[in-house]
């Protein structure tokens, strides 16, 4: 129960959920659901209560590149693992070039359990006409779009000049 410890004394604090077992994420869209009869859905009646069999984790759930040097180009991994009962499908939307974001991966199905790797790369530059006192922040959400919502990885850098 929530309402007593494992002392089996009264709480004094409320317990609080993490966002996975609220049936909630952060940074994330839900798309319309569209039934498609040959997706390979599983029909186990312990599963049938679920509504979204489909799930991608983000681990890290954010990338921070901290303070960059222009004219340098920086990477780093994020995997994107499918934690839901069946295969899934998943595409990047590129951010736009400004922002100096690449997102690298292999597209294809995602079995169950498995992962992929996101290789995120940036390369470091300032925008024109802008004086901001020798710091400049890049920030950016990248949309990952999977079959039942949408994925936003914020990525966010400081390039030094």
């Amino acid at each position: 129960s929530l309402m007593v410890d494992v002392t089996g004394q009264t709480r004094k604090e409320k317990v609080i959920l993490p966002s996975y077992l609220q049936g909630r994420k952060p940074n994330t869209i839900p798309n319309k659901k569209v039934e498609d009869p040959a997706s390979g859905k599983v029909s186990t009646s312990s599963l049938a209560t679920r509504q979204d069999l489909t799930n991608f984790h983000l681990i890290p759930p954010r990338v921070t590149f901290g303070v960059l040097k222009e004219g340098y180009t920086y990477t780093t991994t994020v995997i994107m693992k499918n934690v839901g009962v069946n295969f899934s499908r998943f595409r990047v939307k590129q951010p736009p070039p400004h922002t100096g974001l690449i997102v690298m991966y292999t597209p294809g199905p995602v079995a169950a359990g498995l992962q992929v790797e996101l290789e995120i790369e940036i390369f470091a530059m300032l925008t024109e006409g802008k004086d901001t006192g020798g710091l400049e922040e890049v920030s950016h959400d990248i949309e990952i779009l999977t079959e039942t919502e949408t994925l936003l990885l914020p990525v966010k850098a400081n390039i030094l000049c």
